[in-house]
């Protein structure tokens, strides 16, 4: 009896290896767009102020709890100040380059990102406006609208799985 039970194991473990390598597979495929806006910025009448001194301390909690929960390979950001500081703390912790983006071609933005760096975390840091553009351009839907002018608490998580199924989820930190 006890080797009858013994096959019957050894037969359902190998009948599940092909689906559990497939699920395996699938997950090295899916890719995670992490998208934020800049955190809080000087007020210091020019048009690339840097980050004020509640906005390096955001910075700093941002990278702390991505770092947590993800593993950053790549970080994309426009060419201004406040964007770059945003970024630097985990550029920093991590060794990673920052790569910097324009918006002159967002769709061409995002699938380059996207084919890029296929199954891996990216950090991608914008502004009120762009954010949520560039989240709905991942998404394939007009789901988001620009962020208000004092909003810089929003953090947008797409996944994208290896068949392309987009799905978000929109944390406050």
């Amino acid at each position: 009896m006890r080797k009858i039970i013994l096959n019957i194991i050894i037969i359902v473990g190998l009948a599940a290896a092909p689906v559990l390598g497939q699920q395996s597979a699938n997950l090295a495929e899916e890719t995670t767009l992490i998208f934020v806006r800049h955190a809080e910025k000087s007020e210091d009448g020019t048009n690339d102020p840097s980050l004020s001194k509640q906005g390096a301390e955001r910075a700093k909690r941002l990278a702390e709890l991505l770092m947590e929960s993800h593993t950053i390979t790549a970080i994309y950001t426009t060419g201004y100040k406040r964007t770059k500081e945003t970024s630097s703390s985990i550029a920093d912790s991590l060794n990673l380059s920052v790569f910097e983006y324009q918006l002159n071609n967002p769709d061409s933005l995002m699938s380059v990102i996207i084919q890029k760096h296929r199954g891996e975390d990216v950090l991608i840091v914008g502004h009120s406006n762009t954010t949520p553009q560039l989240v709905n351009l991942s998404l394939g839907e007009s789901k988001y609208e620009k962020l208000d002018e004092t909003d810089y608490s929003n953090i947008f998580i797409v996944k994208l799985s290896g068949n392309d199924k987009a799905t978000v989820k929109r944390l406050i930190y």
